[in-house]
């Protein structure tokens, strides 16, 4: 049963304060929870205004079907944020 881990690079250079980055990365973890049921969860950066480091992972019962899923995960997020993504990585264990 293949995991599949995607972490997300995001800089947020309009963001002024925490409080403003809390609500951008709040709205991006619950669109992707209730879309497309993974778990979400911000991994670094929380101090930083203009930074996140987001993680999500999910578990299927296939490879390639774990690997679309995520993909399209990514796409929803780019679609959201858009230039905002500066890098992803994709791993499955």
């Amino acid at each position: 049963m293949p995991v599949g881990l995607l972490t997300l690079e995001i800089q947020l250079p309009y963001v002024h304060s925490l409080k403003e980055k809390r609500a951008v990365v709040q709205r991006l973890l619950n669109r992707l929870r209730v879309r497309f049921n993974v778990a979400v969860a911000e991994l670094d950066h929380q101090d930083t205004w203009q930074r996140a480091r987001l993680g999500v992972v999910s578990v299927s019962s296939s490879q390639p079907l774990l690997e679309s899923s995520l993909q399209q995960v990514l796409a929803e997020s780019e679609k959201i944020l858009g230039q905002d993504v500066a890098n992803y990585t994709l791993e499955f264990f």
